[in-house]
């Protein structure tokens, strides 16, 4: 694969035809992302789908490579990752500020704030990927398709574990998200001493393969917030409340979503930056790195390809058109409200400060939490709430000091000001989040991150251009809840798009001044005692951690969601415990099946959440249903099925690691 020098690969890479592909691609799962996000309020990760796919058609062409499939499925991660931006701006809608996506200015914050968040992780990588131990499951995951379904054989397992983990997993889901003849959860509510609790356990495969990558340490984490969560704070809330079994699960499930998960924003607020301040001397000796490659004449350059990134030249003039994009498409958002040229123009370049400072803190926390626990479950939504309180209190402050609020709407637009901000730290967010995850497997199959930087930023541009018509598409189509863009339309059909109904709360809750602050600072305080118990940890001794992210992931999101996690990382550590008393060889080759197994789990999810996707828009586009496969004859049974269909998939992941 690399040449005698080793300095670069002797194979193709960034390739004209990978890059169509990927563009393609990303088109169709961002488009599948945008209607799924606003309907359930989840994306998929595109990555791994995009990898499968992609050796499908590129194994047609007889000089394709390992390094060619990597770089498509790079570009068109973005689109999983670049749809979250649909978490926050419908709010413009909701409030009754927009009465329609403008196209130019969901483009720009979308591309731009995209290409930003390839470039701020930059620095990064080599704290986080080259210099780190962080389990990047997804990541490692889309490394062993690769290597895998390209020719390479891992030590002991095949394309046979790949292929079986994602047949049972894949039907597992369609059973439940497609035929809904299965549960895709488990939930049991009751008395905890005198407040009300939840045990609740979800049957994702994918999730279960997640919690196995990410190792025990992560895993414990997760777990102690999910006991945090519903066995300290939502029994403390519910305490002493009477009623009926109904009015009790209302409650419990109420304060678990306006203060619980506020608390679990507070610990993460905290714990992201704890992260860059831990962060900072691995990411100064980065940047210091990269100046040092820069000053060398090409000539005396020695680097092997797999250390280079995009050079600085790049990366500022990358940034500088981007921040330039963002200041005209900001300066015409603003300029609708007829302020003084002076007012426009500061608020201008403040919310553009805003968005790009705060973007970088929260893109070394999303990039740190996808080491730690994957994409799919880091909370951008929790990450989008941090954001939209740090720039709804700012504006504010800017808005009093210019007396917007005493203008007509004046509300209205500095709510509008700071939910626009926030698209930009959401977007710059997740793709850092994303960006990670690709260098991580572009590390273990050998690529170039600096051809990786450029296709990740080709598969932003594309997305954004997508973005904005599927939007308004599907508002013309359905409305949102609360923003209907015709009278008499009926609201049952409303997409709910309940993350940006989330951060419509709590914008509004900022500047009128009734946000709960009290559960954040909660969280804080919560976040600070973790952080100290987990350095305190590390003192004892290497394997013992209590990552705070984790921790803050695990009270932010619900039990049903984390609890797969928890079960695969334990499965793993109590697995990998007995197989310690085998020889390194069947050892080896019994952690090389586990991890090819646990990688076709996420692979044939991801597979059947592409495929439901398409099934679904095409039907409900047509007058159909949004549950066109389900069949009601089954649904007495559901609950039994699921727990018997996930019971069966710990059974086989169990047996095909510890076989001889």
């Amino acid at each position: 694969m690399f040449n005698a020098k080793g300095s670069s690969p002797s194979v193709k890479e960034l390739t004209a035809r990978g890059m169509i592909l990927g563009a393609i691609l990303t088109v169709i799962f961002t488009a599948s992302n945008v209607y799924l996000g606003l309907k359930v309020g989840l994306t998929f990760s595109s990555a791994i789908p995009a990898a499968v796919i992609s050796m499908a058609i590129l194994k047609l062409v007889k000089d394709s490579s390992i390094l060619e499939n990597n770089m498509v499925q790079t570009q068109a991660s973005a689109a999983g990752s670049l749809a979250s931006i649909i978490f926050i701006i419908p709010a413009l809608l909701m409030i009754g500020y927009w009465q329609g996506f403008h196209f130019w200015q969901t483009l720009v914050i979308s591309a731009c704030g995209g290409c930003i968040g390839v470039l701020v992780t930059i620095p990064l990588r080599r704290a986080m990927v080259v210099h780190s131990d962080l389990p990047y499951p997804e990541g490692r995951a889309a490394a062993e398709i690769l290597k895998v379904g390209c020719g390479d054989k891992a030590r002991g397992g095949s394309i046979k574990e790949i292929l079986s983990g994602a047949l049972v997993s894949g039907a597992s889901a369609f059973a439940a998200t497609g035929l809904n003849i299965s549960s895709s959860a488990f939930s049991l509510w009751g008395a905890f001493g005198k407040g009300v609790s939840q045990l609740a356990v979800g049957y994702s495969a994918a999730l279960l393969g997640a919690g196995y990558l990410i190792g025990i340490s992560a895993g414990m984490a997760t777990l102690t917030g999910i006991v945090l969560s519903w066995g300290v704070f939502v029994p403390y809330f519910t305490w002493g409340l009477t009623g009926n079994e109904t009015e009790l699960i209302n409650a419990a499930q109420a304060a678990f979503r306006d203060k619980v998960r506020l608390i679990g924003v507070g610990v993460m607020a905290i714990a992201a930056v704890w992260t860059v301040i831990s962060l900072a001397r691995p990411v100064i000796d980065g940047v210091k790195e990269a100046f040092s490659h820069v000053s060398l004449t090409e000539n005396s350059k020695n680097v092997h390809h797999t250390d280079i990134d995009m050079s600085l030249k790049s990366v500022g003039y990358i940034f500088a058109v981007a921040v330039v994009l963002l200041l005209t498409v900001f300066y015409s958002f603003v300029h609708n409200a007829n302020l003084p040229v002076y007012q426009e123009i500061a608020l201008t370049f403040a919310s553009v400060a805003i968005a790009v400072g705060v973007g970088f803190l929260v893109a070394a926390a999303c990039a740190y939490m996808a080491g730690l626990v994957g994409t799919s479950t880091t909370p951008i939504s929790g990450i989008g709430i941090i954001g939209i309180i740090v720039s709804s209190v700012i504006i504010m402050i800017i808005a009093n000091v210019f007396g917007i609020f005493d203008l007509p709407g004046g509300e209205k637009f500095v709510t509008a000001t700071a939910i626009f901000t926030t698209s930009i730290i959401i977007a710059i967010a997740c793709i850092s989040n994303d960006n990670m995850q690709d260098l991580k497997t572009g590390q273990i199959v050998g690529a170039t991150p600096k051809h990786q930087q450029v296709a990740l930023i080709l598969g932003c541009v594309v997305g954004a251009f997508v973005i904005a018509p599927v939007l308004n598409l599907l508002y013309q189509a359905y409305g949102f809840v609360g923003a209907m863009p015709r009278a008499g339309m009926d609201e049952e059909d409303a997409l709910i798009a309940p993350q940006a109904s989330l951060m419509t709360v709590i914008a509004k809750g900022v500047i009128s001044h009734n946000l709960m602050w009290d559960y954040i600072l909660l969280g804080i305080g919560v976040g600070v005692i973790i952080i100290i118990i987990d350095a305190l940890l590390k003192r004892r001794g290497k394997n013992l951690a209590l990552p705070p992210l984790a921790v803050g992931i695990g009270i932010y999101l619900p039990a049903e969601v984390n609890a797969p996690i928890v079960i695969g990382a334990v499965m793993g550590y109590v697995m990998k415990k007995i197989l310690s008393k085998r020889d390194k060889n069947e050892r080896e080759k019994a952690e090389d099946r586990g991890t090819l197994f646990a990688s076709g789990l996420i692979v044939g999810e991801s597979l059947v959440g592409v495929l439901m996707a398409g099934i679904i828009v095409l039907s409900v586009t047509s007058g159909g249903s949004d549950s066109p496969l389900e069949i009601d004859s089954f649904t007495a049974y559901e609950d039994i099925l699921g727990l018997v269909i996930f019971a069966g998939i710990i059974a086989l992941f169990i047996r095909v690691v510890m076989k001889k």
